[in-house]
């Protein structure tokens, strides 16, 4: 899950050096820090928040699979 949200982040972002996901587990719930240029904030989260919400629903498909729960934040 850390590793598909890195790879769709990396990929989207203009400054791909400064992409880092940190996760944190916590029983069966699981928490992605995505943390991005302050320039590519707004084209990660994109218009009406389509893209991130894509994201999510993406880690979340996988996330499926291992039974536990996702949250995605972006800071």
């Amino acid at each position: 899950m850390k590793k598909l949200a890195h790879f769709l982040i990396k990929n989207l972002a203009d400054h791909s050096d400064q992409v880092s996901v940190q996760d944190s587990e916590q029983g069966d719930s699981v928490t992605l820090k995505l943390i991005v240029a302050e320039d590519d904030k707004g084209k990660i989260i994109g218009k009406k928040g389509k893209v991130i919400r894509a994201i999510r629903a993406l880690v979340s498909s996988a996330a499926s699979k291992t039974g536990k729960k996702i949250v995605v934040d972006i800071d």
